[in-house]
C-alpha cells in the first residue's frame, strides 16, 4: 500500500482502556501493515486493532477517541497533539476503504451500463429499425395515396399538373417506355425530376418543351427511377421527417399535413441527391434508352458528364423510337392547351 510507506515508522503516544469498567492507562501506538498496535512502555503488545474496522468516535474534536467496530467500549484517546498519528489512520483507511470491493457501486456501474445500452438501441437501433419495417408493410396503394398527397402539396407551389386529353397518351407512352407507373408535368416549381412515393414521376415543362429530341425526357425520368432505386421515395420521406412520422404511418396509416408540407418543402428546395454514372447506366440499359441525350441536356460541353457519353448502353445500337415525331409534338404542347 503506497499511502502504508509514508507512515510505517510512525508511533504515538494515547490513553488506552479495555473496558468502561477499567482505568485508562497510557500506552504507545504504531501503524502496521492493517492494523494498529497498542503496546505498553516495554514494547509489549497489548492488542491489536484492524485499521479497516476502526471507529472514531468524535470525528473533528479532540482528543479524537477511536474504538474497534462493535466495542465502543474499548478506546482509545489520541491527543491533538498526536495529530501526524490521527492523519495517518485516516489516510490509510480511506486508502483500504478503495481498495477493498464495492457492490453497491458495481451494481450502480452495471444499471448505469443496462440503462446506456436501452438508451443506445432507443436512439440509433430502433429508429432504423421501425423505418425499415413500416417500408416493408406499407402497401403499394398506400404508398401511391401519399405520392397523391404530397403532389397535391407541390401544386400550391408549382400550379397544378398539366393536362390534356390529346397528349395523355402521349404521357402514357412515355411512362410505359420509361418503366414508370405515370409521369405528370408540373408548369414550375421543380428544378428538373422527382420521384414519388406509388411511381409517380415529376417532371418539369421545361424538359419537354425546351428539347426536340424525346430522351431527354426520358433521361431524365430514368435519372429519378435510379435515384428511387437507390433510396425508396418512402424511405427518402421518413429519413426527412423523422421516426415520429414512420411511428405515427405505422400506427394510423396516415401522414400529417405538416409532415407532408416538410417534407415537400425540404425537397424542393434541395438539391437532387448524386447517382454513380454505373447505377445510373444500369438503368439506361435495362429500359434501352440511350444517356447521350441526357447527359448533354444537363452539360452541353459534355465534360461533366463525360462517363455518360462514353458507356452509353446503346452507342452503335438501333434505338427503338422514344415517341413518335407526332405524339411527341402533342407532349410538348401539354402545358399550353
Amino acid at each position: 500500500m503506497t499511502a502504508l510507506k509514508q507512515y510505517q515508522r510512525i508511533e504515538a503516544t494515547g490513553l488506552w482502556r479495555p473496558s468502561p469498567d477499567e482505568q485508562r492507562r497510557e500506552v504507545v501506538v504504531s501503524i502496521g501493515e492493517a492494523t494498529l498496535t497498542i503496546s505498553d512502555f516495554n514494547d509489549s503488545a497489548l492488542t491489536h486493532w484492524s485499521l479497516a474496522a476502526l471507529e472514531r468516535q468524535n470525528p473533528g474534536t479532540y482528543p479524537a477517541v477511536f474504538n474497534p467496530d462493535g466495542d465502543p467500549g474499548e478506546t482509545l484517546e489520541l491527543a491533538k497533539s498526536e495529530s501526524t498519528m490521527i492523519e495517518a489512520i485516516d489516510r490509510l483507511q480511506r486508502a483500504i476503504d478503495r481498495a477493498r470491493p464495492h457492490p453497491g457501486r458495481l451494481r450502480w456501474l452495471s444499471v448505469a451500463g443496462v440503462v446506456l445500452a436501452v438508451l443506445a438501441v432507443l436512439l440509433f437501433w430502433l429508429p432504423a429499425a421501425l423505418q425499415r419495417h413500416v417500408i416493408a408493410v406499407v402497401p403499394e396503394i398506400k404508398r401511391q395515396e401519399i405520392g397523391d398527397t404530397i403532389l397535391q402539396r407541390i401544386e400550391r407551389v408549382s400550379g397544378k399538373a398539366c393536362s390534356s386529353p390529346d397528349a395523355q397518351e402521349s404521357l402514357d407512352q412515355l411512362a410505359k417506355r420509361t418503366g414508370v407507373r405515370q409521369i405528370m408535368i408540373l408548369p414550375a416549381g421543380l428544378p428538373d425530376s422527382l420521384s414519388l412515393p406509388g411511381g409517380t414521376v415529376l417532371l418539369n415543362r421545361a424538359l419537354v418543351e425546351d428539347h426536340e429530341d424525346p430522351a431527354v425526357a426520358a433521361g431524365y425520368v430514368i435519372a429519378a427511377r435510379a435515384r428511387a432505386v437507390q433510396k425508396k421515395p418512402l424511405d427518402d420521406l421518413l429519413d426527412r421527417t423523422g421516426p415520429t412520422a414512420a411511428f405515427r404511418l405505422l400506427t394510423t396509416g396516415e401522414l400529417t399535413p405538416e409532415i407532408v408540407d416538410a417534407y415537400t418543402e425540404e425537397v424542393l428546395s434541395q438539391p437532387r441527391p448524386e447517382i454513380a454514372d454505373n447505377d445510373l447506366l444500369a438503368i439506361f440499359a435495362q429500359a434501352a434508352l440511350p444517356s447521350t441525350p441526357y447527359a448533354y441536356a444537363r452539360d452541353i460541353t459534355g465534360e461533366t458528364v463525360l462517363g455518360l457519353i462514353e458507356a452509353d448502353p446503346m452507342a452503335g445500337r438501333t434505338l427503338e423510337q422514344v415517341l413518335p415525331d407526332r405524339d411527341w409534338v402533342r407532349l410538348q404542347n401539354i402545358c399550353g392547351q
